[in-house]
């Protein structure tokens, strides 16, 4: 039946269905997928790394699942957090807060609702150990890294340690321990970091600048630190991805794909340090994305 009450009822449905999925895709935003993602393939990778034997399935869902709430809530009280910072960046000023489609009220609430969600699935359906290790990485990035990004530029050095938490929240999943294999995985996670954010840093100085944001190194605005920095983290990287063969996890063959990928990261990282342009600095960045999966995937490779 038409007649202006249904014309109006129809226009108004697409209307709703929008907004709903405009919802969605606000919240979505906010747990910050793309690093989120990262997030879950070290998980991943620590949990398979640590299995004596067939890694069970369940337990990778479970770890997976629960650093997945961990690290969306963690994303999101940043984005609560930082919202009036966000808002004078011309990068992040269009996220949910800073836009005003969503209300700092709703983002805290799903923030703390997906941390405590997180934190009590990781205590009962994986171990004690691993829910206080998601909660500890929870709190330092929010209440030490967040806060001293705005007051010195080691917070990139300090933020690097919760950073590399999750293939250590991986390994403890499945030994409910960790050993010297563990914190190898950790510290290549936790030098990987220089040239990956640093670069990110780079592209966006002025931005970061604009919202007071030390995330390079004050009184050096040629950059000379901050490229020491990627090139001494890119440089350790290289015998770090081969200590996995040294202690055993893995093979020849890991080895040596290992050695050309970080040879190849050193590569760039130089490269960039020698133009210092935004274009290198965002090649670098691509690269920095690419090789820890191809590192991680060697390892999964080679201990198969």
């Amino acid at each position: 039946m038409i007649n202006v009450e249904g014309e109006i009822i129809e226009a108004r449905i697409p209307g709703q269905a929008i907004s709903r999925l405009s919802r969605v895709s606000d919240y979505f935003c906010l747990i910050k997928p793309e690093v989120t993602f990262l997030v879950l393939i070290a998980t991943s990778l620590g949990c398979y790394m640590a299995a004596q034997g067939a890694l069970s399935l369940w337990t990778l869902f479970h770890a997976v699942l629960g650093t997945a709430l961990v690290a969306g809530g963690t994303a999101t009280l940043n984005h609560y957090i930082e919202r009036d910072l966000d808002g004078r960046m011309r990068r992040t000023a269009q996220r949910p807060l800073p836009s005003g489609r969503l209300s700092p009220r709703e983002v805290l609430n799903f923030g703390i609702a997906l941390s405590v969600l997180g934190g009590a699935y990781l205590a009962v359906f994986v171990n004690l150990l691993t829910s206080v290790l998601g909660l500890l990485t929870l709190l330092s990035y929010l209440l030490v890294y967040t806060p001293l990004k705005r007051k010195t530029s080691w917070a990139t050095f300090i933020g690097a340690f919760p950073g590399a938490a999750p293939v250590l929240m991986g390994w403890t999943a499945v030994r409910n321990s960790a050993g010297l294999e563990a914190w190898t995985l950790y510290a290549l996670l936790f030098a990987w970091q220089f040239p990956h954010f640093l670069a990110i840093a780079w592209m966006y100085k002025e931005d970061y600048a604009r919202a007071g944001m030390l995330m390079l190194p004050q009184r050096d605005p040629d950059g000379n630190r901050a490229f020491l920095a990627i090139l001494g983290t890119s440089l350790t990287l290289i015998p770090l991805s081969l200590v996995p063969t040294i202690l055993g996890m893995t093979g020849s063959f890991y080895f040596c794909v290992a050695l050309i990928l970080s040879l190849s990261l050193l590569f760039f990282a130089l490269r960039a340090s020698v133009l210092r342009s935004r274009l290198q600095a965002k090649v670098l960045l691509h690269v920095t994305v690419i090789y820890l999966p191809l590192i991680y995937a060697m390892m999964v490779l080679d201990k198969a």
